[in-house]
């Protein structure tokens, strides 16, 4: 599979032996008026160029680079199923797909999903047959129409402000893989560090009667414990206590492995491997404390973008060197901003102890607006299922940046509800309703701040000040709450005449480095913060404000950044 683009397994936390990756050369055509299937595209024997998958068509991975709007994208391939999967059950599945998909089997559809960033599955058993399959694939995107979650994807011809390259279409993997007639469908995982145990809630596709599942946990290849129950209905629940406390934290990505055994009248009918780990957050007064410890959430915002994959990196080996390069810089974490990044950059999260707040791209949707919340809930709360297992997730943030200029009342009620929304899909984590803009109803208020004074800012954020609110009246904070600044820095630093960043750049390296460590050392030095969020990781298309240049290179010694990042934080020390 070496000669597969991103042939790594995707869902490394849900991981069968048996699967097909589907990446690599389609057949691809652009139907700039979206009426491919009124001029009859889905059988038309070869469509007319080729794309590489899982890379968008705006990007140079992709062979394609065509960066003008697409009303619509269709891909085809064939595949032919290994015997294995022969009288099993097929699933097709997506990592993600901007923005409407529906995929064809052999001329049938099998699906259709909406969302361009959360993952789908669709069934496709029925509309296999013997030997060669024909898979054909549309994606409709209109990012100009208002109904989209978009973050940061520009909706104009070109790039501008913090408005970039579009992608449309497939960007990530796409595979196959097949079960027995009745499989472990998703496993939801619920730590407890102070007990040393975590709880399983298996859901189970199929007949579930006379069912057991047998979860059994290992740490660095010793046995660390075993449990098994019987399903109920179409749940298999228990609690799985572990031998040795080894504790996830930031930096120390302790990870166990879970074997999950789904057996049928003593049978065995579907395995996973999976991993947990032993992290619990919560709050004493203004401390964020991981299992029980106060921990300074040092974040840096991370965009995602890569200058040749656009919103897929490269390789599984950029992913993870992002998260090493942050880290080299003294981070111990990430804002994932304006976009819901792929589960193998969380995994490398999680194994590396990179801390991470999972945000929605809300850019390009009105919340006030009752039927486009109804789009941008659904979809949400999909992310939200999906990575809620993932240890590095230490909080959610659906919306960046939402003011109430206007229609003031729907938009509370909108930022209220998806608040509450998403407490309810998940008790074990902080939410913030908004980023930087009004709080509607949070669990931390946060402030987004690009002053370039050192001593302005550091008189702004001295013990005892109020949470600076430059839209007065916005933040309504209770002075009880945790808070932090998740936006701050931005400082320029081109030689591109054409790049921007906040305020006037530095004229001189010494210059960077005064500004740097007087803004961060300020917040550092407030014990009534629980972290910051430095603007950002790596330079994108125009916005050119990185600690690294868009193709990922240094432009500062690492070491310099990471020794002020790493000065103990004031309420780290109480």
């Amino acid at each position: 599979m070496h000669d597969i683009p991103r042939s790594e397994y995707p869902r490394p936390q849900f991981q069968r032996k048996a699967y097909l990756n589907l990446n690599g050369a389609w057949q691809f055509e652009i139907d700039h008026g979206a009426s491919g299937r009124k001029r009859g595209l889905l059988h038309k024997e070869k469509l007319d160029g080729t794309i590489i998958v899982p890379f968008c068509p705006e990007s140079s991975l992709s062979g394609v680079q065509y960066t003008d709007f697409m009303a619509a994208v269709w891909y085809k391939r064939t595949f032919t199923l290994p015997e294995e999967a022969n009288g099993k059950r097929v699933f097709l599945h997506f990592g993600a797909v901007d923005y409407r998909c529906e995929a064809w089997v052999n001329g049938q559809s099998v699906g259709v999903h909406e969302g361009g960033f959360a993952s789908f599955t669709f069934e496709i058993t029925a509309a296999l047959q013997m030997g060669e399959n024909t898979l054909v694939v549309c994606a409709e995107d209109d990012t100009r129409s208002g109904l989209q979650p978009l973050g940061k994807q520009s909706m104009r011809y070109e790039s501008y402000g913090c408005h970039y390259t579009r992608t449309t279409g497939i960007w990530q993997t796409v595979w196959l893989e097949w079960t027995e007639e009745t499989f472990l469908r998703h496993v939801k995982m619920i730590p407890d560090a102070q007990n040393g145990c975590v709880y399983l809630d298996a859901v189970i596709d199929g007949n579930a009667h006379g069912c057991m599942l047998k979860a059994e946990a290992s740490f660095a290849g010793e046995n660390e414990g075993c449990a098994q129950t019987l399903a109920d209905g179409g749940h298999a629940k228990l609690m799985l206590a572990v031998r040795d406390r080894h504790l996830w934290t930031a930096g120390k990505g302790n990870l166990y492995d879970l074997k999950l055994t789904l057996l049928k009248n003593g049978e065995a009918i579907d395995q996973v491997d999976s991993y947990f780990a032993l992290r619990t957050i919560s709050f004493e007064g203004k401390k964020c404390l991981i299992n029980g410890k106060s921990v300074f959430q040092r974040l840096v915002l991370d965009q995602g973008f890569y200058p040749d994959g656009i919103w897929t990196a490269p390789s599984d080996e950029a992913l993870r060197g992002d998260i090493e390069k942050s880290m080299a810089m003294g981070f111990n974490g990430a804002r994932l901003h304006q976009k819901v990044f792929e589960q193998r950059f969380l995994y490398w999260a999680d194994r590396l102890g990179y801390l991470c707040w999972g945000e929605m791209g809300n850019w390009g949707v009105e919340p006030s607006n009752p039927p486009i919340m109804n789009i941008f809930l659904r979809e949400w709360l999909e992310v939200v299922a999906r990575d809620f297992n993932s240890p590095c997730i230490v909080g959610w943030c659906p919306y960046n940046e939402v003011w109430k200029e206007s229609n003031f009342g729907l938009r509370e009620m909108a930022l209220a509800m998806t608040y509450r929304v998403t407490k309810a899909m998940d008790e074990t984590r902080p939410v913030i309703d908004v980023s930087g803009g009004f709080h509607a109803e949070t669990d931390i208020y946060d402030t987004h701040d690009y002053e370039q004074d050192p001593a302005v800012f550091a008189e702004r954020y001295q013990k005892g000040a109020p949470l600076y609110d430059r839209f007065e009246g916005k933040q309504h904070y209770d002075g009880v709450k945790p808070m932090l600044v998740s936006e701050y820095g931005g400082i320029r630093w081109t030689n591109d005449e054409s790049g921007w960043g906040y305020g006037k750049g530095p004229e001189s390296e010494e210059e960077f480095i005064h500004r740097y460590r007087g803004l961060t050392t300020a917040l550092l030095n407030n014990p009534e913060h629980m972290g910051f969020c430095y603007t950002q990781l790596t330079d994108v298309e125009q916005e050119q404000n990185g600690l690294y240049t868009y193709d990922r290179k240094a432009k500062f010694d690492p070491d310099v950044i990471r020794q002020i990042n790493r000065q103990k934080a004031a309420i780290e020390e109480e």
